[in-house]
């Protein structure tokens, strides 16, 4: 132990809310505390101190009252936590002196008090701890050593550890009083013969946290991990380090997670020193980082490699500079070298080691991402960077946000893992016989759905994702969707898929008739083929399901539809058309040569319906990263590649769909913009315009990849 070990200074606490074995998990504030120096050398204990704190909040449980038998009158009068702790350190070096001695450490029955407790509720009111609560002796940890027999550390209670030593429990009546007292007296007993027990370990806790990077080959512990959710969009590593504060978090182990898009879903993998603090983690669940409750779990070591692991080199030797501020910056021009970025910077914000410290994100064949990370050495020049926010480089302007160094491993991870854009053409839009089985949205049934009716006609989505509050990080990827009517405009409805039907009931049970803006919107839970019939022109309304017309549907947004076609292609009213999915990035094969193209034509089964319906893409707020825009096209089977074409095609045709075009284009143009690819004469019939829409369906000679 260290030179100080012959001065222990017994320390009790109470919070008003759970105290014992759940101290500082219900987040109520501390409102005791009592101390006493133990001398070792001479065997002798000081005065016995006790002060009442005056917390934020005057209001305490009945257990609380119980235990402590304190009241909220004896609380008005006293002072709060800061001049509380300044009376401590007062007082203790007055007596220390006396004694003296210059140094102290602190003794503590478990690390509840310290871990849980203390240094959440300073950090929280932003106080800074004197050093001395950053180590302590744990009494129950020290007796486990001098009598492991005795039980488990967890199970040791003041009783039963008095009790096995057979020493008479202390005759006090005062809760707090009689704790220190027991403390005390036991500490004592321990380090006379027969037990002649050497204090040897002092636990310390963190001053902060420390970001490194981290091998996919490293060995993690699953007991170490947790997962937090409902993270704020803004938060970095250091904010969340903050929440777990007293908790000793491995270096480089905060992994904030990024979605599909490349942005932060409100979500990061914390690994800890070891199980204990994980546990001890697992117990702030619902614990608040500013207005937002933060949902911890369990989690694995492969989540958390999958997250922040890395295997390259460059990565490696760039974050092996301890202690250092990562800013991101995006939008950078292609040709943009490390001296501009250098001179961008400018003097007041000195990047680390200079051209050694920026990391250029690149594509695997070496093209330039627009992506970059800097460190910087301390918190003001990373500030001063941070002021170039959106300052312009070139012809463009860069955006500089915070970053971490998980996040540095994720993106590189992503970009070099495999070329963004696909260079096979993807699957055409082929025409299929409408079934007369439902279509579905998604992979399966069930209520996992909810049907938001009565919305302000002038909500976005954006307004819905506010209006879900924390139930937004249970909506399925893409699971937004905004219902128009027959002119386009907003109905008043929207549907929404959640991850399970237990989380669509839990957000028709909390948002139903919920304010959003000046009207109050009716939530119910709904399953997916209810939600199909509706979005694919259907209403939905007492007396049932009516099933959609065969006309344009009206969904949002419009990307891929379903919509009227010739009599002379479709042996059907309407056809539906295969929108673009989001898939796991394939090899690419080369291109195969052969005189008339084949066409991938897809089976017309019902489970094919959940990748027929219209791609809804609803984008989460977050603070704007590299976006993966590029997206790659679902391959079909082999079996259905291989069946032969139906012929409601040309053997040489494929639709494309153009939007956006101007109210003033007629064929001649919409050619034009084609010129340079195949195409033959009669495709001039080919082309119909939807001049409401500015849209245009055009067949050209060859699928073309726009």
């Amino acid at each position: 132990m260290a030179s100080h070990s012959d001065t222990l200074v017994v320390f009790f606490g109470a919070t008003a809310g759970a105290n014992g074995g759940k101290l500082g998990s219900d987040e109520r504030e501390i409102i005791l505390l009592v101390w006493q120096i133990v001398d070792l050398h001479d065997k002798k204990v000081g005065k016995l101190q006790q002060r009442l704190i005056k917390p934020d909040t005057l209001e305490l449980t009945d257990q609380c009252k119980e235990e402590t038998g304190l009241t909220v009158e004896d609380l008005s009068k006293a002072e709060p936590l800061d001049t509380v702790l300044q009376q401590f350190q007062q007082t203790v070096t007055v007596e220390l002196e006396a004694l003296g001695r210059s140094s102290y450490t602190l003794c503590v029955d478990g690390p509840l008090l310290i871990r849980q407790a203390l240094h959440t509720e300073t950090s929280k009111k932003n106080l800074v701890l004197p050093e001395c609560f950053y180590s302590f002796v744990d009494l129950k940890r020290e007796f486990h050593k001098c009598c492991p027999n005795a039980g488990p550390v967890k199970d040791l209670t003041l009783p039963s550890m008095l009790e096995y030593v057979c020493v008479p429990a202390v005759g006090e009546q005062r809760p707090g009083v009689r704790a220190v007292k027991s403390m005390a007296v036991l500490l004592l007993h321990l380090l006379a013969e027969p037990y002649d027990h050497k204090l040897s370990t002092i636990e310390t806790v963190k001053h902060k946290f420390e970001s490194g990077a981290c091998s996919k080959t490293e060995a993690v512990d699953s007991e170490t991990v947790i997962r937090a959710r409902g993270l704020p969009w803004q938060s970095s590593d250091q904010d969340i380090a903050r929440f777990f504060k007293g908790l000793n978090i491995a270096k480089g182990g905060v992994a904030l997670c990024l979605n599909a898009q490349g942005r932060r879903n409100g979500e990061a993998l914390v690994r800890f020193v070891n199980s204990e603090h994980r546990d001890m983690a697992l117990e702030r669940h619902k614990h608040h980082m500013g207005s937002r409750y933060i949902e911890v779990y369990k989690a694995s070591g492969e989540e958390f490699l999958k997250i922040a692991g890395g295997t390259s080199n460059e990565v490696a030797q760039f974050l092996s500079k301890e202690n250092q501020v990562i800013i991101r910056m995006r939008g950078l021009p292609f040709t943009a070298t490390h001296q501009d970025v250098l001179s961008f910077l400018g003097p007041d914000s000195p990047v680390t080691d200079g051209a050694e410290g920026l990391l250029f994100v690149k594509y695997p064949d070496g093209r330039p991402t627009g992506d970059a990370f800097v460190l910087f050495a301390c918190e003001e020049y990373a500030q001063q960077a941070l002021k170039k926010h959106k300052h312009i480089l070139g012809k463009r302007y860069i955006e500089l946000f915070r970053s971490t160094a998980a996040e540095v491993q994720q993106v590189l991870n992503r970009y070099m893992s495999s070329p963004l854009i696909s260079t096979l053409p993807p699957p055409p839009m082929v025409p299929v016989p409408v079934l007369a089985a439902p279509p579905f949205i998604g992979t399966g049934g069930g209520r996992d759905c909810v049907r938001l009716r009565g919305l302000p006609y002038t909500a976005a989505i954006e307004d819905i994702l506010e209006f879900m509050g924390e139930h937004t990080i249970d909506i399925k990827p893409h699971g937004v969707h905004m219902v128009l009517n027959q002119q386009g405009r907003p109905s008043g409805d929207a549907f929404i898929q959640m991850k399970s039907a237990d989380r669509a009931f839990m957000v028709a049970q909390k948002c139903h008739k919920k304010m959003m803006k000046d009207r109050y919107v009716e939530v119910f839970q709904c399953s997916t083929e209810e939600m199909s019939f509706v979005l694919m022109g259907g209403t939905l309304n007492r007396s049932g399901l009516s099933p959609p017309p065969c006309k344009l549907p009206c969904l949002s947004p419009p990307t891929y539809a379903a919509f009227p076609a010739p009599a002379a292609l479709l042996s059907t009213e309407s056809a539906l058309f295969q929108a673009p999915l989001l898939a796991t990035p394939r090899t690419p094969q080369p291109p195969t040569h052969s005189p008339a193209p084949t066409l991938t034509y897809y089976a017309p089964q019902p489970q094919l319906y959940m990748n027929m319906n219209m791609n809804y893409t609803a984008y989460y707020p977050s603070p704007p990263v590299s976006p993966s825009t590029m997206s790659y096209f679902a391959t079909p089977p082999v079996s259905m590649a291989t069946q032969p074409a139906p012929p409601v095609l040309s053997p040489h045709g494929a639709l494309v769909r153009m939007q956006g075009l101007p109210y003033s284009a007629g064929v001649k143009d919409i050619l034009g913009f084609f010129q340079g690819y195949q195409y033959s004469s009669e495709d001039y019939n080919s082309v119909v315009g939807v001049s409401d829409q500015t849209r245009a369906l055009v067949q050209p000679k060859e699928w073309l990849c726009l």
